[in-house]
């Protein structure tokens, strides 16, 4: 890292990358995109670093430019790669603590690229990520009432195609965010 770089920036980008990169992996469903687009939001994080006040407003404008960014992926007719079923244990995301719910956390990352790019922002945001409907609603730039009926809808489709069984259900999911 270059000595330009701040160290309050250093710091959150230190501590909240892991994190980040998890959420981009469920919106993307693809290792290699999700790092790429944690680094491009990164980037627009950092140019924007002098107008930002707190960690938390930091925060939220890098899931915001994920979201953007991840919209603006999905919206081109060529993606160049496809992502694979093939999500083993090995992944770097995933601890030895929750080896044990590899196959549940599978399912849920199945489960989530079912879902279009609208829905699937809200459940990440919202379950694994952990934030407020109206963080959330913050984060997307709508209302907590669009929030609300995507999350429903999004679960309702889960549901309806049986993707969201007994055993993977919205605790599941919640509980599968750390890995």
């Amino acid at each position: 890292m270059t000595d330009d770089v701040p160290p309050a920036f250093a710091a959150f980008m230190a501590a909240r990358y892991d994190a980040l990169a998890r959420s981009a992996y469920l919106l993307l469903g693809d290792r290699g995109h999700a790092e790429d687009l944690v680094q491009a939001a990164l980037l627009k994080t950092y140019r924007a670093w002098d107008s930002l006040r707190a960690a938390q407003a930091a925060e939220a404008f890098t899931r915001t430019t994920m979201v953007r960014l991840a919209g603006r992926q999905a919206r081109r007719r060529w993606r160049g790669e496809i992502p694979s079923d093939d999500f083993g244990a090995d992944s770097a995301w995933i601890t030895d603590d929750h080896q044990h719910r590899v196959p549940a956390t599978l399912d849920v990352r199945r489960a989530l690229r079912s879902l279009p790019l609208t829905q699937r922002a809200v459940l990440v945001l919202r379950y694994f990520d952990d934030l407020s409907e109206a963080q959330t609603a913050a984060v997307l730039g709508c209302s907590v009432g669009t929030v609300k009926s995507r999350a429903n809808r999004g679960l309702a489709r889960l549901r309806a195609e049986g993707l969201l069984t007994e055993h993977l259900d919205v605790d599941a999911v919640t509980e599968a965010r750390d890995g």
